[in-house]
């Protein structure tokens, strides 16, 4: 029997890491669409890449929404949910009842921290698969993807908060299933693919993070000015370089570990930023320059509220939050949109 693989949120980067899992043997990728729903429907993904070339990804089906992909009968090993986070706005778990069968694991490819608790909520005996991808990639038009840069993915277990009833939802399963989705991504072209365990991958988290609350935020902030600008202005990159420390330096505390040696310190963060292309912006700019809303809570909030619990404070992540929460919820009263939540 094919594995077969959902792509839920087949934006940019849940297309681009379809497009090779659907290259693995015995692999059949599907892909649930919104906006790029006929693009795809009709033509497949063209991806273009400096790694792999120009190519053509169709998927075994193309759904437009959740009810399809129940009806079709089909039943799937890996749901890889590569939406937004956005839990003031959606509980993007709710996309994937009626989909989860008895071997089938949730791959979760999201920003932030505190991502995976409402997905093992609803799906308790499940194994959940943490991801963090650090490919660039765009889609420029819709069912066209232009890869830029990097292909990593890091995949670990959730292990789940103490809290949460995890009952039937073993490590070592978790792990094999990882361990299986990993073996994947290697077959797909994926060479940088990492494996870690259920602890090392938060620090990922983390470390991702860390990238994510600097840059984003202080795109925005700082009145949309792209990388570039960010990385080679003195006082703002004495501001980057302080939330990343401000970030890592938490992470020890709250996870209750040291991080693997590994992972790149600020200063080897902000050297491989400085080499970002003239107009290259981060996700969270996008999304605010075309109105729509930010991954505040993920990247933000979720990170203050865990820091605060282990006694942890965080001033400058706590400054951006109350800076972008205030500017998105002007920016919003102003054109009538209201977050659901």
């Amino acid at each position: 029997m094919p594995t077969r693989v959902l792509i839920i949120g087949a934006g940019a980067i849940g297309a681009f890491y379809g497009s090779r899992l659907a290259t693995a043997p015995h692999t059949l990728v599907s892909a649930l669409c919104r906006s790029n729903y006929t693009a795809v429907k009709t033509h497949g993904f063209q991806v273009t890449s400096p790694i792999y070339g120009s190519t053509t990804f169709r998927p075994e089906r193309v759904f437009e929404n959740v009810l399809e992909a129940q009806r079709s009968g089909l039943r799937f090993d890996f749901l890889l949910v590569a939406t937004k986070a956005l839990p003031d706005v959606d509980d993007d778990s709710r996309l994937l009842e009626g989909l989860v069968g008895s071997q089938t694991s949730i791959v979760l490819v999201q920003n932030g921290v505190g991502i995976e608790e409402s997905y093992q909520k609803r799906s308790p005996r499940t194994s959940i698969i943490t991801a963090v991808a650090y490919a660039n990639a765009a889609q420029p038009q819709p069912g066209v993807i232009n890869h830029h840069a990097w292909t990593r993915m890091a995949v670990g277990p959730y292990r789940g908060a103490k809290d949460v009833d995890v009952e039937g939802n073993d490590e070592s399963l978790s792990m094999q299933s990882c361990s299986r989705f990993f073996e994947l991504l290697k077959a797909g072209g994926v060479k940088d693919a990492e494996l870690h365990d259920a602890a090392s991958i938060q620090h990922v988290r983390w470390s991702k993070l860390a990238i994510n609350a600097s840059m984003n935020c202080s795109a925005v902030l700082s009145g949309s000015s792209d990388n570039y600008t960010m990385t080679h202005d003195p006082d703002l990159v004495g501001h980057l370089l302080a939330v990343m420390h401000e970030v890592l330096d938490a992470a020890p505390i709250i996870l209750g570990s040291l991080p693997p040696k590994s992972l790149p310190t600020p200063a080897q963060i902000m050297k491989a930023s400085q080499r970002s292309v003239s107009g290259s912006k981060p996700s969270m700019l996008v999304d605010w320059e075309s109105g729509r809303a930010m991954e505040l809570e993920v990247i933000l909030g979720n990170p203050l509220r865990i820091a605060r619990e282990k006694g942890v404070v965080m001033p400058r992540v706590e400054s951006m939050y109350a800076l972008l929460k205030l500017m998105q919820r002007n920016r919003d009263r102003a054109s009538g949109n209201f977050s659901k939540l």
